[in-house]
Formats: structure tokens, sequence, C-alpha cells
């Protein structure tokens, strides 16, 4: 039995079962004729199978009820944390909602969605395979609760926010070799991957594994339908945000959001299988050695040069540590964010994307390999999301570290604290969404808002303004009133308090004849161009303007602004770029 569970030599590879039809784009169904029609497959309970393994992963403590029985369902009203679906058998027959001619439509607008990043070109590899093979993905996946922990959802009219937790728990065929095999497992590697709300970039932040960090108090669902709280801990290492003490990914959602200010919409979780999985399914990730690399403790040995890696070889590299740079974790995130490009690269490749074969494979190893958040356990949801991540080009895609500094505490240096100037600067850019890479047209777009700040300024005096509370801390729209009156010669302004929906970035609404107060009101409170949200129709004279303060204010007369360029220093890798590892 293989790494991914299959037992039967004679069961049916989806991928030689579909194949790209030139005259429609399609993917279509075509059996083998001497197959046996209607054979049920056996794979759904090895499946479930793969899926309680997963879960109790990223579970820590999961398992099963009572004198080993089966789960008792939650009680009525209450979330059921882990929801499975049947497996689909896929029908011998082609699958096609469409009635009447269609349009024959060019392979390359079928797999336009891959070129964007990993998860995108795990999620709509099948985008056209049909509505039964899609529901068979869906049983391959595996979930778990957000808690609330994310934004509840993604969304095409605002930037999309994933978090991407590997953990190290030693679970799956071979894995014991790796460490103790009962560990609950550690959030490993983690990077925040945020797309701008346009769609023409994307950040990718990763956050050091021994960060120094406060972990928060974390609801989290348990298996029975309940809620327990699993108390925060101050001064400890990221880590320890997943599985210990029974955190979930959820747990790692609010402790990334209270370091960067930035609240994930979902989470995917991987194991060490995933790698091994995902890159034999690609055929191979290429990578590039500066040097000759002997590790003894991840067994990578391989020459300098040039490497095709899959499998263990593929899980040995992105393990290693004590082979690059100065033998440190910085070093081996660094390693991991040239690896992720060049399987980025592999998978936008002609070779991959016209391969229904290895596309196939993709999406089986994909979704059998990944846990995700509840919002989207539909393969329907996880293909819109896919869809979403595939816009932006890959030349735009910057993997950065988060600036650190050795924690001054320690005599022997093992753990690192923020570097607060750069590591705030570097926050404020991916809030604001300012791309790390030069993207033309955003220049354009930027131009345009820039506009709204020139012209005439009102009077203090003359300004009239609602302050309301979008998701700043309590109290800041008071603070902001007094200060506005009192220092800043505003007496027309009112404390509305809390605003009907909180907002993540501070805003001021205003009508087309109330633009200079507009820009009055930018310069005291240190408004960007894209904080201000002019209407189309003029407002009565005494009709005031709607400021938002939202998560991202700082304080009264505090700018609210990303600098225009990373901060010296801050480890980058461009995914377009193909560097060799030192």
């Amino acid at each position: 039995m293989d790494a991914h569970g299959r037992g039967e030599a004679d069961e049916i590879d989806p991928a030689d079962q579909w194949v790209l039809n030139p005259q429609t784009g399609d993917y279509e169904l075509r059996l083998n004729e001497s197959a046996p029609q209607g054979k049920t497959s056996s794979s759904g309970a090895t499946r479930s199978g793969r899926a309680r393994r997963r879960h109790e992963a990223v579970n820590p403590g999961a398992g099963r009820g009572a004198a080993g029985g089966r789960r008792r369902p939650a009680a009525m009203g209450t979330e059921v944390p882990r929801q499975r679906r049947r497996s689909v058998d896929v029908p011998a027959a082609r699958v096609s909602r469409h009635v009447g001619p269609r349009k024959p439509r060019s392979k390359a607008k079928k797999v336009l969605g891959w070129s964007g990043g990993i998860l995108a070109l795990l999620l709509v590899a099948t985008a056209g395979a049909g509505y039964l093979y899609l529901e068979h993905l869906s049983s391959n996946l595996n979930s778990v609760p957000d808690d609330n922990a994310g934004t509840g959802g993604f969304s095409r009219d605002r930037p999309i926010n994933i978090l991407l937790i590997g953990t190290d728990k030693r679970i799956g065929a071979g894995n014991e070799k790796y460490g103790d095999k009962h560990s609950p497992g550690h959030a490993d590697t983690t990077v925040l991957l945020h797309v701008s709300k346009d769609r023409t970039n994307a950040t990718a932040l990763s956050i050091p594994r021994d960060l120094i960090t406060d972990v928060p108090d974390c609801p989290t669902a348990q298996d029975d339908g309940s809620t327990k709280t699993i108390v925060g801990e101050r001064g400890v290492r990221f880590n320890v945000s997943l599985g210990q003490a029974g955190r979930t990914p959820s747990c790692t959602m609010r402790t990334v959001t209270k370091i960067t200010g930035i609240r994930p919409d979902h989470f995917m979780v991987a194991d060490f299988n995933a790698v091994k999985t995902l890159t034999s399914a690609v055929g191979g990730v290429p990578i590039c050695l500066g040097k000759d690399i002997d590790d003894k403790e991840s067994k990578l040995k391989l020459s300098a040069g040039e490497h095709n890696i899959e499998g263990e070889e593929a899980l040995a590299f992105v393990r290693t540590r004590k082979s690059f740079g100065n033998k440190g974790d910085l070093d081996r995130i660094k390693s991991q964010q040239h690896f992720l490009s060049s399987l980025m690269r592999k998978l936008k490749s002609n070779d991959t994307l016209t391969s229904p074969t290895k596309l196939f494979k993709l999406a089986e190893a994909g979704t059998e390999a990944l846990t995700v958040d509840s919002a989207i356990s539909d393969i329907w949801k996880l293909r819109d999301l896919g869809l979403e991540l595939g816009k932006f080009n890959m030349k735009n895609l910057t993997f950065a570290t988060i600036p650190v500094l050795d924690n001054p505490t320690e005599k022997v240096k093992a753990t690192v604290v923020l570097d607060k100037p750069k590591s705030d600067a570097l926050f404020a850019m991916v809030r604001d969404d300012v791309s790390l890479t030069e993207v033309e047209q955003r220049k354009a777009a930027t131009d345009k808002q820039a506009e709204r700040l020139k012209g005439a300024r009102a009077d203090a005096l003359e300004v009239r303004v609602d302050v309301f509370n979008g998701g700043a801390p309590p109290g800041s729209a008071q603070t902001t009133l007094d200060w506005l009156q009192n220092t800043e010669g505003v007496p027309h302004s009112t404390n509305k308090g809390n605003a009907p929906a909180d907002v993540a970035k501070t805003q001021l609404e205003y009508a087309p004849n109330q633009a200079d107060q507009a820009r009055k009101l930018a310069d005291l409170m240190g408004l960007t161009a894209s904080a201000l949200k002019p209407g189309t129709v003029d407002a009565d004279p005494l009709k005031a303007m709607k400021l938002t303060l939202g998560a991202d204010f700082l304080g009264a007369g505090v700018p609210i602004s990303a600098p225009a360029k990373v901060p010296d220093g801050v480890q980058k890798v461009e995914a377009d770029k193909k560097v060799c590892a030192k």
C-alpha cells in the first residue's frame, strides 16, 4: 500500500478515464469498454481512513468515542466539527450538462487559473472535468472548523488572505523515522498568502517557527460538538500555536492575526505526505544547488548543480536546515521559498498544463493531502477560490520572510523576535495592498487615486464629519473626536459610536461637493488617497461626511499609510527567478 493508501491493483485511475476534447475544450469521461460497468469502488472506506488520519493530524486528541465505537453525532443546533461526504463513483458515461452546440475554447483558457499560485494550480486542475468528478474530489477532502477565527470566507471584491500551514506531525507510512510518531505536531512551516484586491499581484509572508510571540486564548470546537477555550500563552515559540495543548489551525489563525493585523480568510494544512505525493504527481521539482549537500539529519545527499527531486528526496530538501547559509531556520525558509517557486514554475509549464494525466493526478493528490477549513470544504467553493487565486501573474508573486532579530534575552541564540520597525512596515504594505514587485497596471490605478488629494482645501471650521468605530480599539471614535475639536479646530464633528460593520481599513466617504472638506480632513488625519471614497451625488450643505476608523487605525493624527517600498534587509524571493540554494 503506497502513501495514498490505495490497496487494490485494479482500481481505475481517474487520470486514465478523462481526456481533453479539442473541439469543446472540456475534459470528458472515456472508460475502457472492457472495464466492469457499475462496479462499486472500494476506495471510499480507504479514503475515510486517510481522512481520519489527516483529521487527527490537525486535531490533536481526536479519535473514536467511548469504547472505541463510532463518533456520536452532535446535538441538534450545534456544528459538527468534521463532516464527511460519501464517495461518488465516476459513472461509465460522458459527463456534461451542456445542451446544444458549443463554441470551441482554447486549452489556454481552460488552464489559465493554474498560472497564479500553487493552491490555484491544485484547485482548478479539473475545472472542466464535470460535476460527478468534482463531487468525487469532494469526498477526498478533510476539513475542520475555523472557530470564527477567519473572516468567514473570501470575496471577489476584496483581497484574499490564505494561511498555509505545514505540520511536522509524524503520521503516514514511513514518517515515524523523522521523529516522535506520537507528537501532536507543530506549525513547522507557515506562510500567509495575500492576493491583492485587483488580483495583479501576491505576497507570501513566511513566519519563522522560532518567533517568540503570544498565543491568544483559542475557542476550539471539539468532536462532541462542544467548544473548549484553550488558554493562551505569553512569550512562547510561534510553532506551538498548532498541535500543542490541543490547538487546531484556527488557533494558528488567531496567532497570525495578532502578529500581523491581517485576518486570514481560510487555512490549508499539509503534512509530510503532502510534499511527497504532490511532488511525485507533478513529475518532480527542479532545484539548483550552489554546493554539494550531505545532511546527516535530513538525509539529503546531492551534488552541486541541477536536480529533479520528488517524494522522499523532496521532503528531505524542504526539511534541510543545517546545510544552507548560516545553518538556521531562516535559511531553511529561504530554500523552501525557492522550492515552492520552482514547483509553481513546473506546474505552470506546458508539460504539466497540457497533460490530463498529470492534472488529474495532481487533483487527486491535492485534495487527499490537504486539510482545509470548513468554509471551503465543498469542492465547488474550493474551485471558486482557486480561480480567484489563479488570476495574478507569477512574476508579481514575492515571497518575503517576516523581519526578525536574534532574541536579546538569550546567550545561546535559539529564537527570534520581531524587528518591529521593519515588520510593522512590511505588514502595513500587505494590509494596504501594496505590491512588493512593480506592477504596471496598478501604477495607473494608484495615479488615478492620487488625483483625489489634488485641489482646494476647506478651512477646518467648514469640515463636517461623523466619526464611527469600525474595528479600531475601543474608545477610538471619542479620542478622535476630542482631538479634532480641541487640537485641530473641527467643531462640526460627532461621535456616532460603532459602525454597522467593521472594516479592515479606515475610510472617508463624501459627496462630490465635499471634496475640499475631504482633502482637509485627509491632511489632518494622515489619510491616504485610497482611504477616500467619493460618491456620485452632491450632499445637502449641512450634511456630514462619514469617517469610519478601521482595524488599521493607529491613533488620532497618526498617518495611516504604508511605505512605498520594502524596508532594507527584508529577505525576499521572487517566484519567477531561478536561484541556486547555497
